[in-house]
């Protein structure tokens, strides 16, 4: 979209000053033939015909090197949206933890291990044939490692039906039947839904009404282990006369809870260095999460990562679109969200002008990934995830993730730099152009001329997706900006003009170019000082700095503007002169082109320095 809009802008400038020129010509040298072609030679000089190849290679080539970094792109123009974000949503297990959980307790309803409870999480995990999520995969190895006793308990059992999990219920189900006589009914899930269909709880052994007495001991019992940043699941079970092999959610009613297994999910040793470095980036970093806040919030409390506020998915649900726009800068872990919750949070982020990635990798993320700027997921996410996602990281790591943003800013920021050196040295020629054409009894500078110049600085600039980036354009996000490029071009356009017209008295003045006889070798003393300043802007607009001192254009950019610039001295003295209708220059021309070259750098390097202050340097 940006790239679509800056080349607009473009397009409206050359169809603006395309006609000026032919008439402008037209009319002072009554040849309108000659204008008609000049004309269209401006137009062609005009035309920014290198931005698809170097935006293509550009990307493709920060592609390559985000490859060696265990970044994959799928879509080359997210490149961009990579350097650009300056929001990342993401989930907290595998990205803030080490995405190895494992089964820490398993305990009755007040905390107190319990190995009953066990069996039951085991037989609902072992039975389902859904995906198997890394709890299931924690219950599973816990309990095989308990030494035959998963053996011992699905010997038991026999599966009858499945209620599969959905992530409106928050709990999945599954019926066994133990040695025939009876079927028993196994649900696990989060703890407020499995409370939500629970009519008692089973106590010492014996089954007692969720009293609200009881139902705060539960709350209290559970509120700790999440302070030790254990992520809880209830489990609850009920018997049920072997009448029916098929059961619905309608079944879920009624259950005993019997107690909670709780896993650990420890944080990653780079998970704090890893924020800073995003945070140094100018990235803001939001954790949405299905789990519970508390856990959630311990999580981020070690990894560093500064709480400003919470909100949970029902409280996300009870605001109204307004109200949650003005709460999202204040806040910093959204927790207990569904898959829409993190959808809906992704697209009022980006309506309030952030460009957002969403990192995930499940079911759920899904719809966010879709809706995010950069959907950022892993190779081992599910296939919907990885299709839905821009980018898939080969380590699922906030390390990773952050080099890839400074790749993505390096990029963008050469692809940057051409466009803002064909704007502003496309405009300047055109400016010249006119005053030339004024005042002039000939053509400044024949159709040929224009054409070979416009191919010869086109050709030096096919180097700038190697180019180094200076570290101050890596440190903030960065974005398409029209109305920068277009301010740009008029404020450094001219610059190029005035060094154009000293050029032109140069040769009308001192060299006594003043009629058609002559014009050859003005259009030779223009050629070549054009060629050159349009040459020497590629170095100078590249950076803030000052170049060649303060910051040094990579090694191909050197060979390749220095071999253009030589062939540009070269052409108006070579055997091609004839053919190309130039004339060798005095000797005496070069040391007032050094003279104008070195005036043109110290002025545009003036020009940087007060433009910079006045609207920065993207």
């Amino acid at each position: 979209m940006g790239v679509n809009k800056i080349s607009w802008l473009l397009i409206r400038f050359m169809l603006v000053m395309t006609p000026v020129v032919f008439l402008i010509n037209g009319l002072t040298k009554n040849d309108w033939v000659e204008a008609f072609l000049f004309a269209v030679s401006i137009a062609v000089g005009l035309t920014p015909e290198m931005l698809p190849m170097i935006v293509t290679s550009t990307l493709a080539k920060g592609a390559v090197v985000m490859s060696r970094k265990k970044v994959i792109v799928k879509r080359l123009d997210a490149i961009h949206n990579f350097g650009a974000m300056d929001v990342l949503c993401t989930d907290k297990t595998g990205t803030l933890t080490q995405d190895k959980i494992a089964l820490e307790r398993h305990t009755d309803i007040f905390g107190k291990v319990d190995g009953g409870v066990l069996q039951y999480a085991y037989l609902n995990s072992f039975y389902q044939t859904g995906l198997k999520n890394l709890l299931d995969v924690a219950v599973l190895d816990h309990a095989e490692l308990q030494g035959g006793t998963a053996a011992a308990i699905t010997a038991s059992h026999r599966k009858v039906d499945e209620i599969p999990f959905d992530f409106q219920r928050r709990r999945m189900s599954v019926v066994v039947s133990e040695c025939e006589r009876r079927h028993q009914l196994i649900c696990k899930g989060a703890v407020e839904e499995i409370l939500g269909v629970c009519g008692s709880a089973r106590r010492d052994g014996e089954m007692v009404a969720l009293t609200p007495a009881l139902l705060a001991d539960i709350e209290r019992a559970t509120a700790a282990l999440n302070a030790e940043g254990l992520r809880v699941v209830a489990v609850a079970a009920k018997d049920l006369p072997p009448s029916k092999e098929v059961y619905g959610v309608a079944d879920e009613a009624e259950l005993v809870l019997i107690g909670y297994i709780a896993f650990l999910d420890p944080p990653k040793e780079s998970t704090r260095p890893a924020l800073e470095a995003l945070r140094a980036r100018g990235v803001t970093v939001k954790i949405l999460t299905g789990d519970n806040r508390l856990v959630a919030a311990k999580i981020c409390r070690e990894v560093g990562l500064e709480i400003d506020g919470l909100l949970t998915g029902a409280e996300v649900a009870n605001m109204s679109d307004a109200q949650l726009t003005a709460a999202l800068d204040r806040v910093t872990v959204f927790a207990k969200l569904s898959p829409t919750d993190k959808e809906r949070i992704v697209v009022a982020l980006r309506d309030k002008g952030h460009v957002v990635g969403f990192m995930g990798d499940g079911i759920n993320d899904a719809p966010a990934l879709r809706a995010a700027d950069i959907g950022i997921s892993v190779d081992t996410a599910v296939d919907i995830a990885k299709e839905a996602a821009d980018i898939i990281l080969l380590e699922k790591s906030l390390m990773v993730l952050a080099q890839g943003v400074t790749e993505g800013r390096r990029t963008f920021s050469n692809m940057l730099k051409y466009i803002k050196m064909t704007a502003s040295s496309n405009f300047g020629n055109v400016f010249s152009v006119l005053v030339a054409s004024a005042f002039l009894p000939f053509l400044p500078m024949l159709p040929l001329h224009l054409l070979v110049q416009n191919l010869l600085y086109d050709v030096s600039q096919m180097t700038i997706p190697f180019d180094n980036v200076d570290e101050e354009f890596l440190q903030a996000p960065q974005r398409w900006n029209p109305d920068e490029v277009g301010r740009f071009m008029l404020f450094f356009g001219p610059t190029s003009s005035i060094f154009d017209i000293c050029t032109f008295a140069l040769m009308w003045f001192v060299f006594g170019a003043v009629s058609q006889e002559h014009q050859t070798l003005f259009q030779s003393g223009w050629f070549v000082e054009g060629l050159l300043s349009q040459t020497l802007i590629v170095h100078m607009i590249r950076t803030r700095k000052i170049p060649f001192f303060q910051s040094r254009a990579a090694w191909p950019l050197i060979v390749m503007t220095t071999a253009i610039m030589l062939i540009g001295l070269w052409l108006p003295m070579s055997p091609l002169a004839g053919y190309f209708k130039f004339q060798t220059l005095p000797l005496s021309y070069f040391p007032w082109l050094v003279a104008i070259l070195l005036g043109y750098a110290v002025l545009t390097q003036l020009m940087k320095t007060w433009y910079a202050r006045r609207f920065g340097w993207q």
